[in-house]
């Protein structure tokens, strides 16, 4: 009974969508949008992003709510490892450019490491197929601050040069194998047990999930590089 769950825990998590259009292989759908990094707005374009190599584009619900900011936590503490992949991440949600411009310059998260963009009209959700939830009446952010925009679902795509969405931890029709998840069973970082101890065992596994998905995009980004 635990351990399914767990599974069904896993799967709300990650967002996988039964119903997206969009899976692995399908051409992913170009965009440009109002983006913030380090507190500066720009428009991000995904096919000027594309040139220098492939994209991680992640929806989350909204800034300064407790998954998505850890989240941006651990993609900020592995950025590193993404350039190394000449890997552009892009955070993509329906909050206004104005959160957007505190969320990324906000040291305990994205702490100006990588950019945010604003989807406050759904277009590139709808655009991937996503669902979008409206928030609830009176709900606040983190920091007492009300949410004043809808929510966009947990998904995340590895897009490469080609346009086209890759497998990862994440994609739409992917599943997580066995050997992945034993793959990192043994993981004991302080991550993990500063988010079991401080924030329980729903962003425990929200941190387990992430930093999984990370390890397992850049391998599979180190592997393609290598085939070049």
């Amino acid at each position: 009974m635990k351990k399914t769950l767990l599974a069904v825990s896993l799967s709300l998590l990650i967002g996988l969508p039964v119903w997206a259009a969009l899976k692995v292989s399908d051409r992913a759908p170009d965009f440009s949008a109002r983006a913030s990094l380090a507190g500066k707005e720009f428009t991000f374009s995904l096919p000027d992003a594309l040139k220098k190599g492939p994209a991680v584009v992640y929806f989350y619900p909204s800034a300064y709510t407790r998954g998505c900011d850890l989240e941006a936590h651990t993609f900020a503490q592995e950025k590193e490892k993404f350039d190394a992949a000449n890997t552009t991440i892009i955070g993509v949600s329906a909050d206004s450019i104005a959160r957007l411009n505190q969320f990324s310059a906000d040291p305990e998260y994205c702490a100006g490491k990588f950019p945010v963009a604003s989807d406050a009209d759904h277009k590139i959700a709808n655009s991937y197929q996503l669902k979008v939830n409206t928030v609830q009446s009176g709900a606040k952010d983190v920091r007492g601050v009300e949410i004043d925009h809808d929510f966009i679902e947990r998904v995340t795509f590895v897009i490469g040069n080609a346009h086209r969405i890759e497998p990862s931890l994440f994609a739409p029709g992917t599943s997580i194998s066995a050997s992945i998840a034993n793959e990192f069973t043994e993981a004991t970082s302080e991550v993990y047990r500063a988010a079991l101890i401080e924030m329980g065992l729903l962003l425990f596994v929200i941190t387990f999930i992430v930093l999984a998905g990370a390890q397992f995009m850049l391998r599979r980004l180190e592997a393609g590089k290598g085939k070049k």
